[in-house]
């Protein structure tokens, strides 16, 4: 049967799926309003219907069979009421036209009464109805008519606390994926802190805002330099030459991090990093130590397979310094740990005077690490304050201390000499 819509049906339609209702359970509180309608007006049926696309989904109903829960648009009564705002009453369906072909007028349950009221929302889309409907013909009082237009009222107020409860939840949800999101990106900016600075000052900065300057009595830096990287640099292709760079430096990373050093930084070619801060203890001049010793021999091991292929290769000087350091943050947008002192500038001088393949120490890593490392003596430098410093390679662990036969790795005699000897270290 053809049937009339609204004018406004693409926006009404949008209103009755954005309550999100349609084929939902039943409810008590709708079931009360369908049950108090038709006691009111003294009717056998009632129902509350929500006029989709192509049916009448019914929210609640009275007086009608369990199973039955729409019905199709261009047979249903409420399509008329729906176009208009106002209540429609047919006293008698039989004798009105706009009702009496519909077929449960023609044949059964021969309906010979209707009232709807629509359900129209403060925009003017009227979402379904509220209906009595009799087996007979029927008249309603004013007072009921009145009756009947409270409760689609308070239909409407259901329908909107419905939609609201749908909107705070999705508010909710939108609200947890936010904190997850946060969470996430919380979780993102303190691993990136924690790669740029130590967990210590990574965690004080977060507390305060800012990280206070350190004075460490003792702490061990190490410098470490390419002999002939200039050089390299003018011949080598950009890309390759911050590959061959990468390749060394995440190794040491790798190392340091293993011995319990701090990276600091990288300036070009040269890699600095301090043991013994912020985290004070004893054995930094010993960790210091073994990480050369590693660093060396990793080095060694590159140079060794890239000469092999016939590749430019690189050899390190290492520098070794123990002396008091100050330690803080520097920066407010892009935060440097780092360190100052003349301790500093001694450790680059011991690198400036190294050589090519080996680690050169000063005369106080020597007395730190002597019972454990073999060193070589190497004379004496002069500071530009005047002062003269002795030098000492570092070659090797001594052979009752390692595990292998070059010298780079501590075995068990090595950790227990180490903790024996232990509250004799400076620092």
């Amino acid at each position: 049967m053809p049937y009339s819509t609204p004018a406004n049906e693409a926006e009404r339609l949008a209103a009755v799926r954005a309550l999100n209702v349609l084929d939902t359970a039943p409810e008590i509180a709708y079931d009360d309003i369908g049950e108090l309608a038709a006691q009111i007006c003294q009717c056998p049926v009632a129902y509350i219907g929500l006029m989709d696309d192509d049916r009448l989904w019914l929210k609640a109903k009275y007086g009608l069979p369990p199973d039955f829960h729409q019905c199709p648009r261009e047979i249903a009564f409420c399509t008329t009421t729906v176009c208009g705002s106002e209540m429609v009453i047919a006293p008698d369906l039989r004798k009105d036209s706009r009702f009496n072909q519909i077929p449960t007028v023609t044949g059964e349950p021969h309906f010979k009464f209707y009232c709807g009221m629509p359900l129209v929302t403060d925009e003017g889309h009227a979402l379904g109805t509220l209906c009595v409907m009799d087996f007979e013909p029927h008249q309603l009082t004013f007072e009921q008519t009145q009756a009947l237009r409270r409760l689609s009222r308070q239909v409407l107020s259901q329908l909107e606390l419905h939609r609201k409860l749908i909107e705070f939840d999705q508010a909710l949800k939108k609200l947890d994926h936010a904190h997850v999101d946060l969470s996430a990106e919380k979780a993102r900016t303190e691993e990136l802190l924690a790669n740029i600075l130590p967990v210590s000052i990574a965690e004080e900065l977060k507390k305060s805002g800012k990280v206070q300057p350190k004075y460490e009595a003792s702490a061990t830096i190490l410098f470490a330099d390419f002999k002939g990287f200039t050089l390299l640099a003018e011949r080598m292709e950009p890309a390759t030459l911050v590959g061959l760079l990468d390749q060394y430096f995440t190794a040491f990373d790798e190392i340091v991090t293993r011995h319990g050093l701090e990276k600091l930084k990288t300036i070009g070619d040269a890699y600095m990093a301090v043991a013994g801060v912020p985290q004070a203890n004893r054995r930094h001049p010993i960790d210091t130590c073994l990480a050369a010793l590693e660093i060396q021999a990793v080095t060694a091991r590159m140079k060794a397979q890239r000469e092999k292929m016939r590749l430019p290769a690189l050899e390190l000087r290492v520098g070794i310094h123990t002396g008091p350091v100050i330690s803080g943050v520097v920066g407010r947008r892009k935060f440097t740990f780092d360190i100052w002192g003349d301790a500093v500038n001694t450790a680059a001088l011991m690198e400036e005077n190294g050589a090519p393949g080996r680690i050169n120490v000063s005369e106080t890593v020597a007395g730190n690490v002597k019972t454990l490392f073999e060193l070589e003596p190497r004379g004496t430098i002069e500071t530009k304050h005047g002062r003269r410093l002795e030098m000492f390679f570092l070659d090797r662990l001594k052979p009752e201390y390692s595990r292998d036969v070059h010298g780079h790795m501590p075995g068990e005699k090595f950790v227990a000499e180490c903790n024996r000897l232990l509250g004799g270290f400076s620092g």
